[in-house]
């Protein structure tokens, strides 16, 4: 039986948790001097929730996000400084994510095997084109499929259709593909949704509290492990 493995981006071959966190803060400092407001504490509170509702509703623009924290305290915000902190918001997560040291020498064992995918959210990067996988060509040409979701037209994870246009691109079965990520309502369920086999990877240099819920499909903590498959999923 053909097979094919479809991985997420995003902590999953690359760790961007440095890049991002970075970025959140330089973009709550740059926000905070632009309100009208003395409380950093409330500033955060607020900044927070709004990120939380977007992340809820898979909707990953920056500038949106920004605007409406903007809103929240009665203002509106300049489009130019909102273009502007976006720009260095993107440049900072771009400079500073990483391909885990394995995810290289990994993908080039399993395309040797299997069908290779990428689904993949944009994040609200501007311009089509501008994920940060484009920065790692040596892992990009492995890929057989690769769906920028959130990109022309197509919606984001955890909506079906970006991992049903990746199943199709790679000629495969839902059940023929298994899906390898780290968010579990995003990655996992979304997969599920779909009929595809999912795995979560929990990588062990991430720095992160997981959801603490019982895992409902195999979890490793390297993509090194993938080479084992026949201990993640039936071989071929």
């Amino acid at each position: 039986m053909k097979r094919a493995i479809i991985f997420d981006f995003g902590q999953t071959l690359a760790n961007s948790a440095d890049g991002f966190r970075a970025a959140e803060k330089e973009a709550e400092r740059e926000i905070y001097a632009c309100l009208r407001t003395d409380s950093w504490d409330s500033f955060v509170s607020v900044y927070r929730d709004v990120r939380k509702e977007f992340h809820g509703k898979s909707e990953f623009s920056r500038r949106s996000m920004w605007a409406e924290v903007f809103r929240r305290f009665g203002e509106v915000p300049a489009e130019a400084m909102l273009e502007t902190l976006e720009s260095r918001y993107w440049e900072t997560v771009q400079d500073r994510t990483l391909l885990f040291p394995e995810a290289v020498s990994t993908i080039k064992r399993l395309s040797r095997k299997y069908g290779l995918g990428m689904v993949t959210n944009t994040q609200g990067q501007p311009g089509v084109g501008k994920h940060r996988l484009g920065r790692f060509p040596e892992l990009e040409h492995r890929f057989d499929s690769i769906i920028v979701a959130g990109e022309s037209g197509i919606p984001p994870k955890p909506d079906e259709i970006p991992f049903r246009l990746s199943v199709g691109e790679l000629g495969v079965l839902p059940e023929e593909a298994v899906f390898v990520g780290d968010d579990l309502r995003i990655d996992i369920q979304g997969a599920l949704a779909v009929g595809i086999d999912p795995v979560w990877l929990k990588h062990y240099s991430v720095s992160r509290s997981w959801p603490d819920v019982p895992a409902p499909c195999p979890v490793i903590t390297s993509l090194d492990q993938l080479v084992a498959l026949e201990n993640i999923f039936p071989a071929s």
